[in-house]
């Protein structure tokens, strides 16, 4: 770290200690708590930010509101926010996690988490009207936390307020901030204040890298089990392939710098690794309550990522800036990649033209990658906000013809790619099912983009290939439609003897069932 920084990481002995992933609670150890609990109902986005600010909850929603603005759309349109900081608390090493909510929610959250691999149980304190409304709850959760903490076995335990809770007004700040050496960490994550599930990992990010700067600010803290290096780092922020750290190191070298910590981290001492850098490249640029922690402790923040030839040699600059490095040694950093990568982009050339969206937070930098490859991108939609990390970026794909949408709805995205009929559409779980029912081929972001190393030389070509396939199916999308042309849609889909009989007249009386309770309910808000 620079000594000019004056904000400096002192380390004791504590990193001695090795921290192995046995050491974390796995499903058989960690307490399984009651779920035989009312379950709370579904309730509007206006209501609950009402009852939050009835409930003194304004200062937290106004601060959702200036770090994670909305858009069109003030609601998710895929999984429950809190989904994102669930995993990053599941990830780590030595994290115990509880989550305060309706039973229904937890549910869903437990599941979905266990689906992507979860290897521990997800704590829950369950509650009921006269529990959530005489503060029980909260006693109840702290009960609970204190059961849990255990130094020997773990760093830290997460609580997150779901909805209810937080609409409730359930204080998690008034938890204690350490029990026995563990640390508690309390954070409110509701569908009606947190966008995405990307932006709610920044919610636990954020949190936790300001309880380690306070400790930092403390006293010396425990080295990573990484130890330090012995070069300036570049902290990195945002989830990203395991091996785009590699290779961002690769290119930090000649510039005479490393790779620090990703955050979020994997374990709670990367946190004290991260804030000892010297810059921080936000890799994913709506990490906004991050961005706000590295500030605090001195640290300068670097947009975008090295992607593509340009992508790369315009990040490679920036860095160098960031460092005060000449632009002798910045020239050498670019010159040691930079022919590699062309080489790479001019081998796997992609011909077509592609709509892409997601909510990962890294669409930009795959359509900058695209590009360079060759493809025509019109249309880029992602569900996070703009930020100022993101303007180059955007400014970038615009120069070339490209429509940036950010906080982009699912609505954008169809339409989009219903009006433009690209070669191929790259989405979420929804666009690529509309894709695919008229013809166009598609692929899922997730796990099929972004699931690959987009960063400096292993990025040149490592969409290629998928893209490619993905675009010479369309001989086979189309003989297919052609195949189940005339089985119908929607109430008359399958085969049929005759017309089947859809009772228009019941629609239509439901509807207006539906739009007096609407009415109704609309009166009373004036009562």
């Amino acid at each position: 770290m620079s000594e000019s920084s004056g904000y400096n990481v002192s380390y004791d002995d504590a990193g001695k200690v090795q921290i192995t992933e046995a050491d974390a609670p796995v499903t058989n150890d960690a307490p399984v708590f009651d779920m035989a609990a009312p379950q709370g109902a579904c309730t509007s986005t206006s209501t609950l930010k009402e009852a939050a600010r009835a409930a003194g909850q304004s200062e937290l929603l106004d601060k959702f509101a200036a770090d994670y603005p909305t858009g069109p759309h003030d609601q998710p349109q895929s999984m429950c926010p809190a989904f994102g900081s669930l995993r990053v608390g599941l990830r780590m090493k030595r994290v115990a996690t509880i989550l305060s909510g309706s039973a229904c929610c937890v549910y869903g959250l437990s599941f979905v988490s266990h689906f992507y691999g979860a290897r521990r149980s997800v704590g829950y304190v369950p509650f009921n009207s006269e529990t959530l409304v005489t503060g029980k709850l909260f006693e109840d959760i702290r009960e609970a936390v204190h059961d849990l903490a255990d130094g020997e076995r773990l760093d830290a335990i997460v609580v997150t307020n779901l909805c209810v809770p937080t609409a409730s007004g359930v204080p998690l700040r008034l938890l204690p901030k350490e029990i026995d050496g563990v640390r508690i960490i309390g954070i409110d994550v509701p569908g009606f204040g947190v966008p995405t599930h990307a932006e709610a990992k920044d919610v636990l990010a954020g949190a936790m890298l300001n309880y380690a700067r306070k400790e930092i600010e403390a006293g010396p803290v425990a080295m990573p089990e990484s130890g330090k290096s012995d070069r300036p780092t570049v902290a990195l922020l945002g989830e990203m392939f395991p091996a785009d750290p590699m290779m961002i190191g690769a290119m930090l070298a000649p510039l005479g710098l490393a790779a620090g910590p990703v955050v979020p981290t994997r374990e709670w001492r990367e946190l004290y690794g991260a804030l000892d850098c010297g810059a921080v490249a936000a890799i994913h640029p709506f990490y906004t309550a991050s961005v706000r922690e590295f500030e605090a402790a001195g640290r300068s923040v670097v947009g975008s990522a090295p992607v593509g030839y340009e992508g790369t040699a315009g990040w490679l600059a920036n860095i160098g800036a960031a460092f005060g490095l000449s632009a002798d040694k910045i020239a050498e950093a670019q010159n040691a990649v930079l022919p590699a990568i062309r080489a790479g982009l001019d081998a796997n050339r992609i011909e077509g033209t592609i709509t892409l969206s997601g909510y990962e937070g890294s669409e930009l930098l795959v359509a900058r990658l695209l590009i360079e490859s060759g493809a025509t991108i019109p249309y880029v939609g992602t569900a996070c906000p703009k930020t100022r990390w993101s303007q180059d970026d955007a400014a970038w794909l615009e120069a070339r013809g490209t429509r940036v949408k950010f906080r982009a709805s699912l609505e954008d995205d169809l339409s989009a790619m219903e009006a433009i009929q690209p070669d191929l559409a790259i989405g979420t779980t929804p666009v690529v099912q509309k894709g695919k029912e008229v013809g166009i081929p598609s692929l899922y972001y997730t796990n099929l983009i972004s699931a690959r190393p987009l960063m400096g030389i292993a990025g040149a070509g490592s969409l290629t290939e998928v893209v490619g396939q993905a675009m010479a199916n369309k001989p086979r999308m189309d003989k297919m439609r052609a195949f189940f042309e005339g089985v119908g849609t929607g109430d008359t889909a399958g085969i049929w003897n005759g017309t089947p009989d859809t009772h228009p007249q019941f629609r239509a009386q439901n509807l207006k069932k539906i739009e007096k309770r609407a009415k109704a309910a609309k009166a009373a808000e004036f009562i």
